[in-house]
C-alpha cells in the first residue's frame, strides 16, 4: 500500500514517514501542496494524508478542487482544530480526520482501513500452482508448508501470484514493494528475489528474466 504524506512540520513529517514505513507501506512525502501536486502528478496512492494548514493554503480547499475533478484517493486530515465545525469541514471532503496530538499506532490503523475502503477488496487467497498467499491473514505457504517472509518478500510474491505466471517487469515489483526513493537499478528487488527464492524452497519456480523482470514458471 502507497501512501502519500503532506506536512509542513518536518520533525512531524519524519516521524509519520518512520512510522508508516515500519507498518509495511511505501511513503513518499511533500512538505506543501506544490510538492503534493507533483507527487500526484506521476504516482498512484491508496490513501493521502493531510495537514489542514500548509504554507501554500488550506488543504481542505486543495482537496475540495482534487475532489470536484473526479479524483478519489482517501484522504485523512492531520490538524491541531478540534471544533466541531472543522471536523465537519473535514469530513465533507476528506475520509477521516485526526486531531493532533495523536498516537502513530492510531495514524497507522486509521490509515490502512482507508486503504482498505479506497481500492476493488483484494482476492483474499491467491494460489499458483502449490504457492498460496493469504492476504487477509498475511500468511504465506507453499506445498502446505508456512513461509516466513518479510514485508517486501510478502509483496513481490502477492505481485507474482497476481500476474498467473505472466512476467512482471522489474519496475512493477519495485513500485510493489517500495517507494520512489528506491532507485529501479539498485540491487534491492535482487536480494530480496534472491531470499524469497531461498524460502519458497524447490524445486525452483521463481524465474529472473534478465533486463526485464520476473516470473513465476511450473518446475521443470
Amino acid at each position: 500500500m502507497r501512501v502519500l504524506v503532506t506536512e509542513d512540520d518536518e520533525n512531524m513529517r519524519v516521524s509519520v514517514e518512520i512510522s508508516m514505513r515500519g507498518a509495511g507501506f511505501a511513503v513518499d512525502v511533500a512538505a506543501d501542496l506544490p510538492e503534493a501536486d507533483e507527487a500526484l502528478s506521476v504516482n498512484s496512492y491508496d490513501c493521502a494524508v493531510f495537514d489542514r494548514i500548509l504554507p501554500a493554503g488550506d488543504a481542505l480547499r486543495y482537496v475540495e478542487r482534487l475532489r470536484r475533478s473526479g479524483w478519489s484517493v482517501p484522504v485523512l486530515f492531520l490538524t491541531g482544530q478540534s471544533g466541531v465545525g472543522d471536523r465537519v469541514a473535514g469530513l465533507a471532503w476528506g475520509d477521516d480526520y485526526l486531531v493532533k496530538p495523536f498516537a502513530m499506532a492510531e495514524l497507522v490503523v486509521r490509515v490502512r482501513s482507508l486503504c482498505r475502503r479506497g481500492g476493488p477488496a483484494p482476492t483474499p487467497v491467491l494460489r499458483w500452482q502449490d504457492v498460496e498467499l493469504d492476504t487477509g491473514r498475511h500468511e504465506a505457504r507453499r506445498g502446505g508448508v508456512p513461509l516466513t517472509l518479510t514485508g517486501k518478500e510478502f509483496r513481490i510474491l502477492e505481485r507474482l501470484l497476481a500476474a498467473d505466471g505472466e512476467p512482471v517487469p522489474r519496475a512493477e515489483l519495485i513500485a510493489a514493494a517500495w517507494d520512489e526513493l528506491v532507485e529501479p537499478t539498485s540491487n534491492v528487488l535482487d536480494v530480496a528475489v534472491r531470499q524469497l527464492r531461498g524460502k519458497l524452497g524447490p524445486p525452483p519456480v521463481l524465474h529472473t528474466l534478465r533486463g526485464f523482470g520476473h516470473q513465476l514458471r511450473p518446475p521443470s
